[in-house]
């Protein structure tokens, strides 16, 4: 798929920021925001003015620990996962640049490609295969021009989980004609119960990862996020980031390191919310019949078929008429599916889940 004009905006961004106020809402993708209180601050922990050179250290430190690499590997652009992606995109390719991305996939990755002016291709997820990813099939799209391998993990929208093995067969595939893969793992942080996080990047291979806080924890508001590549990688993207963002705002990236130091707790808070909802979700909507779907045992969505609906006419139902609201799937390429988000509020998101499913009938 090649993108004649270069693409200056976000349809499903759009969306999210103006389309998005339902009463009941079922269209976040993260988790209830937490309140500061959640995070047991003090005032000896904040400051307006620190280093800046390269990324905060203890930040930097605290990134590196968690995932068992030199520190030298991180990079903390902030703004959350999508700018971490923007910075890695810029970083890599150049206009013309083959990328080959999953479909469906997260509207935001293909536009910021668009906007970078690479020249994209798809390799498809299907739910026959349980949304998972297929090396072979990719193998077989790989050519010399391919410069990138773009994919989620969890899937965004599916929530559908990939092994680690998988993403390793893609990036030997990729390596051989000296492709990297970016793997989105911003909802793997959900997966993290025992405390363990675990990660698809190595520092001596050719993946490059991708993530934040910002949608398991509900602290979207720091927007940490940060970027796992290869060394002399790691710091040309950082250089890069002088001419997007220089650095993130100081006190943020403090409240940053408190946040890490509260991952349990605020993890024992994201999985009671998940739980009753996907618990409240397989009771109202799991066999509706109007829906074909996998609901999964990970991930705060689901991303259900509408059978014999006009999706975007019913979503506007759904609002107008119910004032409940989920994303039509035509933000994902498949205009005939919507996803739904489990992580918000529990009382609020069963009476959502009641009113879709009235709607549906």
């Amino acid at each position: 798929m090649t993108l004649p004009d270069q693409v200056r905006q976000s349809d499903y961004m759009d969306f999210a920021k103006y389309g998005t106020t339902a009463r009941f809402n079922l269209a976040s993708s993260g988790v209830l925001d937490c309140q500061l209180s959640d995070l047991d601050l003090t005032l000896d922990d904040l400051a307006l003015h620190g280093p800046n050179a390269g990324g905060y250290p203890p930040l930097m430190q605290k990134i590196a620990d968690r995932f068992g690499i030199d520190v030298g590997c991180v990079v903390t652009p902030g703004g959350g996962c999508s700018f971490s992606n923007h910075l890695a995109f810029a970083a890599i390719l150049s206009a013309g640049d083959e990328v080959l991305v999953e479909d469906p996939t997260y509207e935001l990755l293909t536009s910021t490609l668009g906007y970078l002016r690479a020249d994209i291709r798809r390799f498809g997820r299907t739910p026959a295969n349980g949304w998972r990813l297929d090396p072979e099939a990719i193998a077989a799209l790989i050519t010399p021009k391919t410069r990138l391998i773009v994919m989620t993990n969890l899937h965004n929208p599916s929530s559908a989980l990939d092994s680690d093995e998988a993403v390793a067969a893609v990036a030997e595939a990729a390596a051989k004609v000296g492709a990297l893969v970016l793997v989105d793992e911003v909802y793997r942080e959900l997966m993290f119960r025992d405390g363990a996080a675990k990660t698809a990047f190595h520092p001596d291979g050719n993946i490059v990862v991708t993530s934040s806080l910002t949608k398991a924890y509900g602290v979207s508001g720091l927007r940490c996020g940060w970027i796992l590549a290869p060394k002399g990688l790691a710091y040309h993207m950082s250089q890069l980031n002088d001419l997007f963002g220089v650095h993130p705002p100081h006190v943020a990236e403090r409240m940053a390191v408190v946040a890490f130091d509260q991952l349990p707790s605020l993890r024992a808070r994201a999985n009671g919310l998940i739980d009753a909802n996907r618990a409240a979700y397989r009771q109202l909507l799991g066999q509706h019949p109007r829906l074909e779907q996998e609901v999964f045992d990970q991930g705060t969505t689901v991303f259900p078929r509408l059978i014999d609906t006009d999706v975007d006419a019913f979503v506007e139902t759904l609002k107008a008429k119910f004032d409940t609201g989920v994303v039509p799937g035509r933000f994902f390429f498949r205009p005939d599916r919507i996803r739904i988000g489990l992580g918000g509020n529990v009382e609020t998101s069963r009476i959502a889940m009641e009113r879709l499913a009235e709607a549906l009938g």
